[in-house]
């Protein structure tokens, strides 16, 4: 009877034995302190960085919301990202202005168009264009729209100056070679850039 508790308490013994070293080495052998979780893991994951740059809330003459435009600093340029609402549906004329301020109803304080390079305007123009020119937006019927286009030259420190600057949507389409703004009629939407994290998500 004591033959066989002893056989029994020494086998018990053996096998916690074996039992905690090996554990002890596996945790040593993944490379991880104790109570640290391994790389890779989702508490160790770095979250993503966005790039800088500056989002502008735009809004109609009457204040109604009408969208946003995002602008990043991508390398040497900057990718503007643009997503409109309750617009009239067509073609719109849509540039980066020189002037963060946007007075309704006519958004005249927003100056004229970004020109850093004083050259002409339009995408069409054999002088040249506007640092802050863009394609035609094209809205659809249900008063939707998006572009997203690389502006040419600028920097962004260049464009968030002392006087800031703003985004503007026209009633009409741009022709991409008439001074000043390609003959694309009234400012009906406009908003002031302002500096941040990258919430352009939709």
């Amino acid at each position: 009877m004591h033959r066989a508790k002893l056989i029994c308490l020494a086998t018990t013994i053996g096998l916690a034995a074996c039992g905690g070293p090996a554990t002890t080495e596996q945790a040593r052998n993944d490379g991880t302190p104790p109570g640290e979780l391994p790389a890779g893991t989702a508490s160790n994951m770095v979250p993503e960085v966005s790039p800088p740059g500056a989002t502008a809330q735009l809004r109609t003459a009457e204040g109604a919301m009408a969208g946003t435009a995002r602008v990043s600093q991508m390398g040497d340029g900057l990718e503007i990202r643009l997503a409109v609402e309750n617009l009239p549906s067509g073609e719109h004329g849509v540039h980066v202005h020189m002037v963060g301020k946007c007075d309704a109803p006519t958004f005249e304080t927003a100056g004229g168009h970004w020109n850093p390079a004083d050259t002409r305007h339009g995408l069409e123009n054999p002088q040249g264009q506007h640092a802050g020119d863009m394609p035609n937006l094209a809205v659809g019927e249900d008063g939707r729209g998006s572009l997203t286009y690389s502006l040419k030259g600028g920097t962004l420190a260049q464009l968030m100056d002392s006087d800031g600057a703003a985004f503007v949507v026209h009633a009409g389409r741009d022709d991409q070679k008439t001074d000043p703004a390609g003959d694309s009629g009234a400012r009906i939407a406009c908003g002031v850039f302002e500096t941040g994290p990258q919430d352009m998500a939709r």
